[in-house]
Parts: C-alpha cells; structure tokens; sequence
C-alpha cells in the first residue's frame, strides 16, 4: 500500500523528463493521485531539464534516456556538473549494458525500467530523495556482471550517445557540425570521442572509425 506522508511533511517534488507526452500525462497524474508528492514540471528532452531544474530546484528528476533534442545521459552528467541538488531516478524501457552503465556512471541515483509497478515507484522516488540507490532486478544484475568482467581498453561496449557521434565521425563532419546536429556543447563532443577513443583502444578518429567497421559498429 501507499505510505501516507505524515502530517506537516514537506512533498517531495518531482520533474518529470521524458520525450512522449501520453507518459509525462500519465507520471503527472499518478504522482498527482498520491500523497507525498509534487510535480513541478515536465521537459521533453534533457536540455530543458537541466534548465528547469535549475530554476524549480526538485527533489527529484525522473529521467527517461534516449529523446531527441538532448539524452537522458548528458543530462545527468551536466546536473552533477553543475552541482544540482536533484537526486536523478532514470526510468527507461532500456536495460542493455550501453544504456545502464554510461548513466549510472555519470550520477543516477537510481534506475527503473517503465514496467515497474506503481507502488515501486513511488517507494524508488522516496529511497532516491533520500539519496539511496535504487535500482531494477534486471539492471542490478547488469551491474554485478559488469563488475566482475575486467575493463580493458578495446573491449568495453559504447554508450548509444557514442555510436551517434562515432557514426557522426565517420561521415566527415566536424565537431562544431556533430555539437549542432546532437544539440550538446562542442565540450561534451569532445568528452564522447575522448570517452570512446578508449573504449576502442585508439587515439585519432580515422582509427576509430576503422575499428568500428572492423568490428560491425558501423555498417
């Protein structure tokens, strides 16, 4: 069952980030009909997220990943960065290691998938504003295996953000042109290609576009 909050408790409030209308409506209404809760605000895309949290300062952001105009990933990175006080709680249908890895690692609190049920939820909203981790059956496993097989340099799998911008790089385009077509900053693109120069176990963008038709990461 819902745990009532206690009277004279503060809600905790919420920004819900996520690029489909019908899902921010649905969030809305949910956390709406529950007490403890308080939505402040929706955003389509991760851009705007930061930007509202920056201005609404919730307690916490649910935080979808893959949207157009801005990720869910570069979004958390640049809270942390930052310094928002927002506990970042993704909630994804996306639970491969290239979606959960990048965004824990780059701050989420937590990670649920969108099958979650309701009471879950709302429990994982609370542990987050609390600055607990939460995390799904499924991505908690993702994690312990990923732990226990060693990283090194040319094995590790790319972020999708990565294969966006590696695929970017192998048409020719410039840093300036990648920033403005993913809209992100020519910073952030330089931090994907650092990031994944690494992971492919390389040090320009000709040999990284090699490696990746090599191994059929582009084609």
């Amino acid at each position: 069952m819902t745990e009532d909050a206690a009277p004279g408790d503060a809600p905790i409030t919420l920004l819900i980030v996520d690029d489909h209308p019908v899902v921010r409506d649905g969030l809305r209404g949910m956390f709406e009909s529950a007490p403890g809760f308080r939505v402040l605000g929706e955003a389509p895309n991760g851009v705007e997220a930061v930007s509202l949290a920056a201005v609404l300062d919730p307690d916490v952001i649910l935080m979808d990943l893959r949207m157009p105009g801005g990720g869910g990933v570069d979004a958390i990175r640049e809270l942390i960065r930052t310094g928002a006080r927002a506990k970042v709680l993704v909630l994804t249908t996306y639970d491969t290691d290239s979606d959960t890895l990048p965004a824990i690692e780059a701050g989420a609190t937590g990670y649920l998938l969108k099958d979650a049920p309701r009471e879950e939820l709302f429990s994982a909203v609370r542990a987050a504003s609390e600055g607990r981790t939460v995390l799904s059956p499924a991505v908690a496993s993702r994690l312990v295996c990923a732990v226990r097989t060693p990283r090194t340099p040319g094995n590790e799998p790319l972020s999708a953000r990565e294969r966006e911008v590696l695929a970017l790089v192998a048409k020719g385009t410039s840093n300036r042109e990648i920033a403005r077509d993913l809209f992100i900053s020519e910073a952030t693109v330089k931090t994907h290609l650092t990031h994944l120069y690494a992971k492919l176990g390389v040090k320009d963008r000709a040999a990284a576009v090699a490696v990746a038709y090599d191994r059929g990461i582009l084609g």
